[in-house]
């Protein structure tokens, strides 16, 4: 974790946060309707290309009145796993605007996946695609329509660009994976490229969209791009963020020079949704170890995306009215013997004390989705503001979440 630089702007007054609180207990998520709203506009303006499908990565928030949201701004559902596509379908999307990418699904989930009407599959891997096909031929060929038959795209592996990953096929192996789908009736119709997991570096996508678009053109029959998703968020307020409309211009202008038309797929997650939502958590005690103030919370860090995974840093602000001369480092830690069960360490805040109220910034994505029982502590609940409204979006849990699906005498 790296030290908190001190922000003095929190979402809402203090009174807001104290009638939420008041309503739906604490720690509690809550969602900004209009702040998403505005982030999946400001996205989809900036890639001016005409030929653009939006698909929003739900494995970073599958909250189904979220995924309304984006079902109501136009855009589709890029799905992981058929949970994702399960959810999705909950929310309202068709199955023709969800895109699974995901990697070693087996036999009984590919048949769900086609029963669930999806058509544009990204496969892992030469054997998924293999898999995919057999399942096809024999399950499905004979029933399907033109407009239901499967869209198929492989996910790109390019050391050169990504660095050694485990995720997807290799160029040297379009020639296989060409006579497989071939083989079925089907066609390899496009190319998923995954640049990483929270990039904010603008240069990181723009400088190899060249190599990606030479890629896809080895593909005879190719129809569409999926640039993926692995756009970051500016967690760090002050630090580089990632440039929307410069990346729309570049990718846009490149697609253009190849002379036809190519459906371009774009799926940010994180990107869309990190910004929305704000954890509230009262103060529970706080302790000084000589000058620094050490604040114990009513949440705790599994409430919160896997460090070693996305990332451990949130801004966390008070709702005090401080000047900077009355603010002390602070390690901000959560309501476990956990360890390292800290939601910041090193945090400018003021001398804070019993039931005060903390807001941990920036929480939309890898919140909840990453959320767990670790140590038996059941999950807040998650309410959304919407036109000066507040509704509740999902319960909070009680002790009885941990006896689900136990079998005991």
């Amino acid at each position: 974790m790296v030290q908190n630089m001190p922000n003095f702007v929190t979402p809402f007054p203090l009174e807001s946060a104290q009638e939420l609180l008041g309503i739906y207990s604490s720690p509690l998520y809550v969602y900004n309707g209009s702040i998403l709203r505005e982030k999946i506009n400001h996205i989809t303006k900036s890639i001016p290309y005409p030929h653009t499908e939006f698909q929003f990565a739900s494995v970073t928030n599958g909250n189904v009145s979220l995924l309304q949201i984006f079902q109501e701004c136009g855009w589709g559902l890029h799905a992981n796993t058929p949970g994702d596509v399960f959810l999705g379908l909950k929310a309202g999307f068709s199955p023709h605007k969800i895109v699974y990418s995901g990697s070693n699904l087996n036999c009984q989930e590919f048949v769900q996946l086609l029963n669930w009407g999806v058509t544009t599959f990204n496969l892992d891997s030469v054997a998924q695609l293999e898999l995919f096909c057999d399942i096809y031929i024999d399950k499905f060929a004979e029933k399907l329509t033109a407009e239901t038959k499967p869209k198929l795209g492989l996910r790109l592996n390019l050391p050169k660009l990504t660095g050694e990953s485990r995720i997807g096929v290799r160029p040297e192996e379009f020639f296989q994976a060409i006579k497989i789908t071939n083989a079925v009736g089907l066609k390899l119709n496009g190319l998923h490229f995954y640049r990483g997991t929270g990039t904010n570096s603008t240069k990181a996508f723009t400088q190899v969209i060249e190599t990606i678009l030479s890629t896809c053109q080895l593909l005879q029959d190719w129809e569409y791009l999926d640039f993926g998703g692995g756009f970051g968020y500016p967690y760090h307020h002050n630090r580089m963020a990632f440039d929307w409309q410069n990346f729309g211009r570049e990718l846009t202008a490149a697609i253009e020079k190849i002379g036809r038309k190519i459906k371009l797929i774009i799926e940010p997650g994180r990107a869309a949704i990190a910004g929305c939502c704000t954890v509230l958590t009262k103060v529970i005690s706080v302790k000084w170890q000589g000058d620094k103030q050490i604040v114990g919370v009513d949440t705790t860090v599994a409430n919160l995306s896997v460090p070693s995974v996305h990332g451990g840093y949130r801004e966390i602000v008070s709702f005090h009215e401080i000047n900077k001369s009355d603010l002390y480092l602070t390690d901000v830690c959560g309501n476990t013997t956990y360890s390292r069960d800290y939601l910041g360490k090193n945090c400018q805040l003021p001398i804070l004390k019993s039931g005060d109220i903390l807001a941990i910034l920036d929480t939309g994505a890898y919140g909840y989705a990453m959320s767990s029982h670790f140590l038996h502590r059941p999950r807040p609940a998650e309410v959304l503001l919407e036109k000066n409204q507040h509704r509740l979006i999902r319960q909070r849990e009680d002790y009885n979440v941990l006896l689900n699906s136990q079998i005991f005498s």
